[in-house]
């Protein structure tokens, strides 16, 4: 007795290039890596700043390396990739309501980007003081 097997249609490699909300998503996805880069890179820079002059002037001259300038580059592509989509999903993940009514999605992703800014202002205003 043989056995029947369903046709299965080969898939290409690329099959996430030919549409557009497939590549956005295989992009995001991608950006973890790089949000891990940027934790990484940050808390190795905290470890040499608590490790002396020295340790932090080794870090400053890794750091200025042509590739990890272009890695940074990268990175910080991706992650505004990463925040711009996170920002766009929120609505359909979270569900707020104010009294029984739903508050509208764009309220939402504006109050998202409100945070954002206050959020930079206050940490560049500390660093730059």
């Amino acid at each position: 007795m043989t056995e029947l097997r369903a046709y299965r249609r080969p898939v290409s490699i690329w099959w996430w290039v030919r549409k557009r909300s497939y590549f956005l998503f295989v992009m995001r996805e991608l950006s973890s890596i790089f949000v891990a880069w940027s934790v990484l890179f940050l808390v190795v820079m905290i470890g040499a700043v608590a490790r002396g002059a020295s340790a932090y002037q080794h870090f400053i001259d890794f750091a200025a390396h042509p590739v990890v300038v272009a890695l940074n580059a990268v990175a910080l592509a991706f992650i505004a990739l990463h925040t711009v989509t996170w920002f766009s999903l929120t609505p359909q993940a979270l569900v707020v309501q104010v009294r029984g009514t739903r508050v509208p999605g764009w309220v939402i992703i504006a109050s998202q980007y409100i945070g954002l800014v206050v959020v930079t202002g206050f940490v560049s205003w500390l660093v730059t003081r």
